[in-house]
């Protein structure tokens, strides 16, 4: 049976997401039930996909509070090209939760994933100022390592807080009311989404370590009216950087496509990661070429433009 890989264990934001994708994508289980199989990060959900033992993966690639997850990135682009076919958002709220009741002044060591944790700062930092933050591998392991002893709460998902039988100490606990992560599904390359319109292309650049590089492969969007809505350098094992970056539109979008054919002339190297339809409005939509592609053909058949 075909297989979809996800960041878990069970009871991980990834894994309700996971539950999203399959419902807003049901071309995923048109021939049937995929098997889910867990992964304990990003990096290895990935690595079962390229390996073949997993259809698709699902993954966490950016926090509304904390921006891009670096372990995604990294996988995207380390290892034979993958490509992102769908994505889907969550708003995020968090339980902490812990064996039994406890006064807060009780709670000494709180488990979280680092990620959870930085979304949930401020909020600790004020309710629990006498707790430390122990780092757990994902929201689920955080709340099996309150249920085990290792920590007296866990920063953790309500079904993580249910599937380990933990108290609920406080609920929605988050820094900021808007907070909410995207999650893409990645798979081996394929046929690109249609264009619907309000889409998002994620492309990687690995470009020449000389003074304006950066600049002068910004320009290709600007000077076609694309509007760039993230842009982050991760470094490379062998030096230097290389630039991961989304903007809106498709690449069946013209001006998409002539931004990327100008990059793939000047780049050492371009990584398509996908075009895909946006889970929310993510900026302006690329300018349409229709006038321009009638007024050039008005004066290729000689008529008055």
């Amino acid at each position: 049976m075909p297989a979809i890989a996800y960041f878990g264990p069970s009871g991980t934001f990834t894994e309700m997401a996971l539950d999203r994708l399959l419902i807003e994508n049901p071309w995923l289980t048109s021939d049937g039930d995929l098997d889910r199989i867990s992964a304990n990060s990003p990096g290895a959900a990935l690595a079962l996909v390229r390996d073949g033992q997993a259809s698709y993966g699902c993954v966490p690639i950016e926090s509304s509070i904390e921006g891009s997850v670096p372990a995604t990135l990294d996988a995207l682009i380390k290892g034979t090209r993958l490509q992102i076919f769908a994505e889907t958002v969550l708003d995020i709220a968090f339980t902490l939760a812990a064996r039994e009741a406890m006064p807060p002044g009780d709670i000494k060591t709180i488990g979280a994933y680092p990620v959870a944790a930085a979304q949930v700062r401020e909020t600790l930092a004020a309710r629990f100022p006498d707790a430390q933050v122990v780092t757990s591998a994902s929201n689920a392991a955080a709340a099996k390592d309150a249920a085990d002893g290792v920590v007296d709460a866990a920063v953790t998902t309500p079904v993580a807080a249910r599937l380990h039988d933990l108290h609920d100490i406080a609920a929605g606990i988050v820094d900021s009311d808007d907070a909410n992560t995207r999650f893409v599904l990645v798979g081996r390359p394929g046929k690109v989404p249609a264009r619907t319109g309000q889409d998002r292309t994620s492309v990687t650049l690995d470009l020449p370590n000389v003074p304006g590089s950066l600049m002068s492969a910004m320009y290709e969007f600007a000077s076609r009216g694309i509007d760039l809505t993230r842009i982050e350098s991760r470094p490379r094992r062998t030096g230097g950087f290389y630039f991961n970056l989304d903007v809106v539109g498709h690449l069946d979008d013209p001006p998409i496509a002539e931004a990327l054919g100008a990059l793939y002339r000047r780049a050492p190297a371009l990584h398509f990661l996908g075009s895909w339809p946006s889970a929310r409005p993510n900026g302006t939509p690329p300018p349409r070429h229709a006038a321009s592609d009638r007024w050039l053909e008005s004066i290729r058949q000689g008529l008055e433009p």
